[in-house]
Order: C-alpha cells, then structure tokens, then sequence
C-alpha cells in the first residue's frame, strides 16, 4: 500500500522524528482526501491539480509556515513517488513556496537568567533537579524534547559532554558547562532516593513519582519561575534555548560553532541570531548616539 511505503520512506531513508512523520502524513492525507472527492488519481496529479489544490486549499490557512509545511510535504511525497519509480516526473516541482516572514526570537538578558535561577526554591525536593533543567537549556541550548529523552548512558561526565539524539535522529556531542556539571552532580543524589520506574531508569530528569518529566511539565517549570521573577516577556524552554545562542554570538563565537552546539541543519538557521544581535546594535544607537538623545 503507497502510504505504508511512504511511511517507511519518511522514517527510514529521510530519518525524519516521529513528530515530522506525523505532520507529513497528516498532509499527505489532505491532499490524497481532495484528489479523491475530484475523481483525481493522487500518484498521477499534474501539475495543474496540484496548483488547484494549494490555491483552494490556502484560502483557509492564514499561516505563511503552516502553508510552507503543507508545499514542503507535498514536495516529499512527489519525490518519494519518483525516487520509487511510481512516476516519471514530479508535478510539484515548480510549487512555489511562499515567503515566510522571520520573527526574531525573544532573548532573556543575563540579569534576566539570573533572576529566574534565583528564584528556584532549593528548599523543596525538586529545587536541584529544577536548577539542572535551567542549567541544561541555557547552558548548553538543548532543545526542550532532547532534554525530557536526556539518558545517563549518555553523560560523559568525566570528558565533560554529553551525547544528543535531535531532530531526524542526528546525534551530535554537547559540552557540559562547569555548572551545569555542577548541579546535575546534585540532582543525580536526589534522583538516586526516588523510587524509580524500570523504563525511566536510564532518564535522566525525572518526576517525584519516579518517571520520565514530559515537555509539558518543563514549560510549566519554566514559565512559573519567570512569573516569579516577574519577567513579562513571553517566555518557553526554547527562550533558554535561545539566549544560550544569542549570548555566545554577543561574546565572540563563530556562527558555524553555534550551529553545530544546537545541531541546525543549515547554517541559515543559525543566521536568525545575527538578526539579533544587528538589533542589539540599532538600540544601542539610539539609545546612546548624541542625535538621539
């Protein structure tokens, strides 16, 4: 069946993650539901009913990125058809994407980080595990799902790093920061006296019941010490995430450095945060220059 042979194209010859696989599908199933309702063989549309589908499919979504995803699995599919010699051309190769306006991400100042680790209440069990978290997503940029999935078998405490499974399954080696080394060596003491579950027991950050903390509860962890920091921004673990980049742009590092530390798979990723700190540099003029005083 085409979409059991698509799946396993997805999973195993483009090493996509599961959510990706999940929103491709999805896609895919929208495209092959409006090919069927036209009486349309969806492995042999042309061109021309591709270009009907986006125009009358993009009249009901309004985001530029959500329209983008839905060309780009479009894209996929056509190209696992002819890669599978199911077609001789792929009709959606002059599909235009659309032009995705890139927001700068919002940064924390350090003063900023310093508040929010201030305001981690060490007295309460979870305080070290928490000082951990916040110490693992500034201090080494790691995504919020590479956290939740972090496994002690992959702590190399000793060499100082850690290895990470990313996105598409791409693994890449991660410092570990003096302090970070620091407050997980204290969380790990802690995490030693809970009763652990058999299948959490290679996680590393984990809840009081002994299991895996999902991505759910890091956001929750995260936006009550910036509530109680007082931090108005708009504020995630990707923020953490985030600042680590811009913070290490800002003292000197090489671009091509942070992208491999966040493991982007292209460098024009990475290039947002020049954006950044180009703005950084526009403030300071007007706040600063003479002109504007």
């Amino acid at each position: 069946m085409i979409e059991h042979e698509y799946h396993t194209y997805l999973k195993l010859e483009r090493g996509l993650s599961l959510h990706s696989i999940t929103a491709y599908e999805l896609d895919f199933k929208r495209l092959k539901s409006y090919m069927d309702e036209h009486h349309i063989d969806v492995v042999h549309a042309t061109f021309d009913h591709l270009q009907v589908f986006v125009y009358d499919t993009f009249k009901n979504i309004q985001s530029a990125k959500t329209q983008a995803r839905l060309l780009s699995s479009i894209h996929s599919f056509y190209r696992f058809l002819l890669y599978h010699h199911y077609i001789e051309q792929d009709p959606s190769e002059l599909l235009e994407m659309p032009r995705i306006e890139k927001r700068l991400p919002e940064v924390l100042s350090i003063e900023e980080i310093d508040s929010i680790l201030a305001h981690i209440d060490m007295s309460k069990p979870e305080g070290h595990r928490n000082r951990a978290i916040i110490e693992m997503l500034y201090g080494s940029g790691l995504r919020v799902s590479e956290l939740t999935d972090l496994r002690l078998s992959n702590l190399h405490r000793k060499e100082g790093y850690m290895r990470i499974l990313g996105k598409g399954n791409k693994q890449r080696l991660v410092p570990i920061s003096p302090e970070a080394e620091r407050q997980l060596s204290y969380w790990l003491e802690d995490r030693d006296l809970l009763d652990i579950k058999p299948e959490a027991s290679d996680i590393v950050f984990l809840n009081h019941y002994g299991r895996q903390l999902t991505r759910a509860m890091i956001f929750t962890i995260v936006k009550r010490l910036a509530d109680a920091a007082g931090i108005r921004k708009t504020i995630s673990p990707h923020t953490l995430r985030h600042s680590f980049a811009t913070h290490l742009l800002q003292n000197g590092a090489d671009l091509r450095i942070i992208q491999q530390l966040l493991g982007h798979e292209s460098i024009v990723t990475t290039e947002i945060y020049t954006h950044v700190t180009i703005q950084d540099l526009r403030d300071a003029v007007l706040k600063y220059h003479p002109e504007n005083q």
